[in-house]
């Protein structure tokens, strides 16, 4: 396989099944004069496996920055760099972006060698509506949490997250609060041992007993518009606020936007509190 020089290669890795890696990637990584990898001994064990001998320099989120322009010098030098993580496609909530964005700044060919995803692993066998969105690790603190579930929560595609097994209940809890009505996967550890798929509808999916171990990846259902059930409660908190900052009719059309349900409700109720604040 001829590589060239002064190129950067993104190579995806399994992200559990040592075989659910192509020939390519196993080419690239066997020509690449130096391998970075976020853990060597990690990685190791993959290299290992394919019997390939080179060169890793650990580049993980805490040395990033340090460890740029060493990599950068390296690569206009002639030599071939590859860039993998623990698991499956680099660069999804992975390190590496501040080194691809270097590399494409400085005219430096940045290269995709496709391969596994647990995105597109786990959305292959949810049986949700394939238009969907990625957001990766969900903020721990409560507040950022709320705050970030109220405005994904109003997007219509099925949504993917990334769950630490250890927090699943606490994150579960949320998702029930900001999600009602839509169905639910939970995959983890997809193509190992012990992989395992829970499903149900959120409402209705029990928190887990016991603690359970390896990477989650979570996926919720597109929301069922035609079969939602009106929250006329959460309506009313929703439009007395916006009441207070835009018209009536504006109003109307930003609450319709979101909940995509019952226009002429809608209109009736924020007219129900336009009355209500003319009688105090």
């Amino acid at each position: 396989m001829n590589l060239s020089n002064n190129s950067l290669y993104i190579v995806s890795t399994p992200i559990g099944n040592l075989d659910d890696i192509t020939v390519r990637a196993i080419e690239v990584l066997k020509t690449s004069d130096i391998i970075l990898c976020e853990d060597t001994r990690h990685s190791l064990k993959l290299l290992n496996h394919f019997n390939i001998k080179k060169p890793l320099i650990s580049y993980h989120k805490f040395n990033e920055k340090k460890e740029l322009e060493k990599i950068i010098r390296y690569i206009n030098e002639g030599k071939i760099l590859s860039l993998i993580s623990d698991a499956g496609t680099p660069m999804i909530s992975d390190p590496g972006r501040i080194l691809v964005k270097t590399c494409i700044e400085r005219k430096i060919n940045v290269v995709p060698i496709p391969g596994v995803s647990s995105i597109t692993a786990s959305m292959s066998v949810s049986g949700f509506g394939d238009q969907f969105i990625f957001y990766g690790f969900l903020p721990k603190t409560e507040k950022s949490l709320e705050k970030i579930l109220t405005s994904l929560s109003n997007i219509t595609y099925s949504q993917i997250f990334f769950i630490p097994a250890i927090k699943i209940n606490y994150y579960l809890k949320a998702l029930k609060k900001f999600y009602k009505g839509r169905e639910i996967l939970i995959a983890r550890e997809i193509t190992k041992i012990h992989e395992t798929f829970y499903r149900g509808n959120i409402d209705t999916l029990k928190m887990f007993k016991t603690q359970i171990k390896g990477e989650l990846t979570v996926v919720l259902s597109e929301k069922d518009i035609k079969n939602k059930i009106l929250d006329e409660s959460d309506i009313r908190k929703k439009a007395k606020i916006y009441l207070k900052k835009y018209s009536l009719k504006d109003v109307v059309e930003l609450l319709f936007k979101s909940e995509k349900i019952h226009k002429k409700k809608i209109y009736q109720i924020c007219l129900d509190i336009k009355k209500n604040e003319k009688n105090y």
